[in-house]
């Protein structure tokens, strides 16, 4: 049986983590897998976190490390330290790390240095700005890893590039590296929990919100909320395009610097908590459009074929933006407008992130890769 040490952190792993882990337990693979699922607590309000574990039949960690918030460094160093104590308790045949986050990073890092396998599901991402947290984070977990799963052949290219080889060997090392097209696996994820969402009750506040024409709007990422001129410049054009009401799920700490900086929005502006996966799915099926620095979200628009403007100088996706799907704005006033001015504006029908089985493919290869028998 394959024994497979999974960590995740942060609300994006989870959406991820819920095809695999799902998988992994049904009976197809139940006999053949065990997985120990291992919560950082990078993400701990109930709305970041624990909603996603009720809603999308995601196991409940067999640990939760309890990380919390804090500098990158406090928090990368203590995940660090008590990854390292379950990796040595448990002593998996693998470690199983998701995207970018801190919490990759330091699971990257600490299997990597007890020599245990690292598996990276989404590999091969680039935005090309080292100065962003994430950029460093995926980087770094490529170079760890033994397995690198990729979205796109976008990703593929991009490992090409910095001298992993797209090859499969029979053994592959942190050395030699298997390297897979395995589509994405938020695809999956998407596909399979609208068909549920269509069977379960709107809740009244939700309800009345999409009872009009709206555009969604998601903004968190630190290189817009930590530099007060590009969160203040987002905000600004935000009220200035009050041609169709807005829904805003915000999160906590972005609230959190709004206040601080003394940022309102209007009142076409409907500001809401954070919200669960399947009426995140609600938004992203009723919206007109989509505005967001999150790299899930503008996948998310794709899937239900809803032009998204992305609030950042680059983005890992940028075969939406070849395809006409994405228009990149940054955090430029003008630019903002323009593009809010011209939505809905659709892009090219085209099958861009596999055909909704990339948790099988991956799985299934695990298996092929680093089974053992009895």
């Amino acid at each position: 049986m394959l024994s497979i040490l999974t960590v995740i952190g942060a609300r994006p792993q989870f959406v991820k983590a819920a095809v695999i882990s799902r998988l992994i337990r049904s009976s197809s693979y139940q006999w053949k897998v065990h997985e120990y699922l291992v919560h950082t607590g990078q993400h701990y309000d109930d709305n970041m976190s624990a909603v996603f574990f009720r809603e999308m039949e995601i196991p409940e960690p067999d640990i939760n490390l309890q990380i919390g918030s804090g500098t990158h460094g406090v928090m990368t160093g203590a995940m660090l330290t008590e990854l390292e104590r379950v990796m040595i308790e448990q002593k998996p045949d693998v470690v199983l790390v998701y995207g970018d986050t801190n919490s990759t990073l330091a699971g990257a890092l600490a299997a990597s240095k007890l020599h245990i396998p690292v598996i990276h599901v989404e590999a091969g991402l680039r935005s090309f700005m080292m100065a962003m947290p994430e950029e460093q984070n995926r980087i770094i977990a490529d170079r760890l890893s033994t397995v690198l799963f990729c979205p796109t052949v976008a990703a593929i290219r991009n490992l090409e590039h910095e001298g992993i080889p797209n090859a499969q060997p029979t053994s592959p090392s942190a050395d030699q590296k298997a390297v897979f097209l395995s589509g994405d696996v938020m695809l999956d994820a998407s596909l399979y929990y609208r068909q549920q969402q269509k069977a379960m009750p709107l809740s009244a506040t939700l309800a009345s919100l999409i009872e009009r024409p709206f555009y969604l709007v998601t903004l968190h990422r630190a290189e817009n909320t930590d530099d007060p001129m590009r969160v203040a410049t987002i905000v600004k054009a935000l009220n200035e395009f009050d041609a169709i009401p807005v829904i805003l799920p915000l999160h906590p700490r972005t609230r959190k610097i709004l206040a601080q900086q003394g940022l309102e929005f209007a009142a076409h502006i409907h500001v809401i908590d954070p919200v669960g996966y399947f009426d995140m799915l609600v938004l992203e099926d009723r919206c007109q459009f989509v505005v967001t620095d999150s790299g899930g979200v503008q996948k998310e628009a794709y899937f239900f074929d809803k032009p998204c403007i992305t609030l950042r100088d680059s983005t890992e996706w940028i075969e939406l933006v070849q395809h006409g799907w994405n228009t990149l704005v940054g955090a430029n006033t003008e630019k903002i407008l323009a593009a809010l001015q011209s939505m809905p504006r659709y892009g090219e029908s085209v099958q861009l992130y596999g055909d909704g089985h990339a948790g099988e493919f991956i799985v299934q290869t695990l298996l092929d890769i680093f089974a053992k028998e009895g």
